[in-house]
C-alpha cells in the first residue's frame, strides 16, 4: 500500500491570517504551491502576499482563476478581508476545489447561505478554521462520551483573550475625531492585533464568536434556538467610536433542554499574563467538569522578560495539525469536516441572532 497522496493548495489571499495557511502546510500531505488574489486588490494586499510567498517559495498570481485552474490546486485555502471570505470559497468550490476558510464565515447573511448552496452543490469539502481540536476541548468531549458526567445539561464558556486595539475607551480628549477601524486593522496586523479586517466594523462577536460556540456544538451536538445577549464596547476607544462590542454576555436555549452560556471579550493586553482567560465548565446530570482550554502550559519567568510576551506557554498543543488532518480524512473517505459549511451557518446565525437581542434587549430566536 502506497503512502497516502499529497494535496495541492491555492493560497487564495493572505492578507487577514496567514496562519491558516500556515496550519495547513503544517501537515505532510498538504502542499502551498500558489498565492493568488484579485488584481483590483490594494497594494497593501498585494504586498502581504507577496511577502508570503516570497517566505514559501511560491509564486504569487495577481489573477485567482488563473491560479485555482494553471498550479494543479486541489485545495484552496481562504483568508482575505472578512467581507471577501464568501466570494472567493465560492469561486474556488466553482472550480472544483475543497475549501479551506478562515473565520468568521461571512459578514452577511444572504452571502453565508449562498456558500452554503455552493458548497453542497458542488459536493467539495469545507471547512471551517476552529479551535476545536486543542487537548483540553478534545478531552471533554472525550469524558463526555464516556459518560463521566451523565446527560449533558449546561456549559459556560469563558472566552477572555488579553489583546488591546488601541488606545483604551475614555482616554482621547473629547473633540477627537473617530479612531478609523479600517486604517487600524491594517496597521495592528503586523502583530496580529488585526481581528476583523475590512472596512465594515465588526465585534467581537463576529470575530471570535465561532471558537466558543464552536466547542458548545463538539460537546453538546444541540442546536441553538433562542439566545439572548448583552454587548458594549468597554475597553477600547476603537470599538466605542464604531459603534462595536468588545465585551458580550450569552445566554443560549439549546435543543433537548440543554442549556449554554458565553462570555467573552478582547480585554486588553495587560489584563492576563499569557493570552486570556478561556474555560469551559460542563454540568451534567451525574457530575461537572472545568477545564482550562491554554492547558496543557507551561510557565517561563525571567529576569528582564519583555512586558508583552506571554507568562505561559501552550504545549503539546497539535489543533493545526489535526484540522489538516480532519480535512484530508474527509477528502480520502467522503465524509465530513468537524465544521463543516452548515455547522458554520449554524453559528452565523446564532451570532446574527445574538447581536439582535444585544440592540433590542430582547430575546432572539435563531433562524
Amino acid at each position: 500500500m502506497g503512502s497516502p497522496r499529497t494535496f495541492r493548495a491555492a493560497v487564495l489571499s493572505a492578507v487577514k491570517h496567514d496562519y491558516v495557511a500556515r496550519g495547513m502546510a503544517s501537515h505532510p500531505r498538504f502542499e502551498l504551491v500558489v498565492v493568488a488574489d484579485d488584481p483590483h486588490v490594494p497594494a497593501w494586499a498585494h504586498e502581504r502576499n507577496q511577502q508570503f510567498a516570497d517566505a514559501n517559495h511560491i509564486p504569487y498570481v495577481r489573477d485567482v482563476e488563473r491560479a485555482l485552474h494553471d498550479f494543479g490546486a486541489e485545495v484552496a485555502i481562504v483568508s482575505p478581508e472578512a467581507k471577501r471570505h464568501v466570494d472567493l470559497s465560492v469561486r474556488a468550490a466553482l472550480a472544483g476545489k475543497h475549501v479551506v476558510q478562515d473565520k468568521p464565515l461571512s459578514t452577511s447573511r444572504s452571502e453565508a447561505e449562498r456558500l452554503v448552496e455552493a458548497i453542497a452543490r458542488t459536493r467539495v469539502k469545507f471547512l471551517m478554521w476552529n479551535r476545536n481540536f486543542v487537548p483540553a476541548v478534545r478531552q471533554a468531549r472525550r469524558q463526555i462520551e464516556s459518560g463521566a458526567v451523565g446527560q449533558v445539561r449546561a456549559v459556560h464558556i469563558d472566552f477572555y483573550f488579553a489583546k488591546d486595539a488601541g488606545v483604551p475607551k475614555g482616554s482621547r480628549a473629547p473633540g477627537y475625531p473617530p479612531l478609523d477601524w479600517h486604517a487600524h486593522q491594517i496597521a495592528a496586523h503586523v502583530d496580529g492585533a488585526d481581528g476583523g479586517l475590512g472596512k465594515e466594523p465588526m465585534g467581537e462577536l463576529a470575530i471570535e464568536g465561532i471558537y466558543p460556540l464552536g466547542y458548545l456544538d463538539m460537546l453538546t451536538g444541540a442546536a441553538v434556538r433562542r439566545v439572548f445577549a448583552r454587548a458594549t464596547a468597554h475597553f477600547h476607544q476603537l470599538y466605542a467610536d464604531n459603534g462595536i462590542e468588545d465585551l458580550a454576555s450569552l445566554t443560549l436555549e439549546m435543543e433537548g433542554g440543554v442549556l449554554g452560556s458565553v462570555a467573552l471579550g478582547r480585554i486588553g493586553l495587560a489584563s492576563h499574563p499569557s493570552g486570556g482567560q478561556i474555560k469551559v465548565r460542563v454540568l451534567g446530570s451525574e457530575g461537572a467538569m472545568v477545564l482550562n482550554e491554554s492547558c496543557p502550559e507551561v510557565g517561563i519567568y525571567y529576569r528582564n522578560q519583555p512586558a508583552p510576551e506571554a507568562r505561559q506557554r501552550r504545549v503539546a498543543n497539535d489543533n493545526d495539525f489535526c484540522l489538516a488532518e480532519n480535512f484530508a480524512q474527509a477528502i480520502d473517505c467522503d465524509g465530513d469536516t468537524i465544521m463543516n459549511a452548515r455547522t458554520s451557518l449554524a453559528i452565523f446565525a446564532t451570532v446574527e441572532a445574538a447581536l439582535e437581542s444585544s440592540r433590542c434587549g430582547q430575546p432572539v430566536s435563531v433562524r
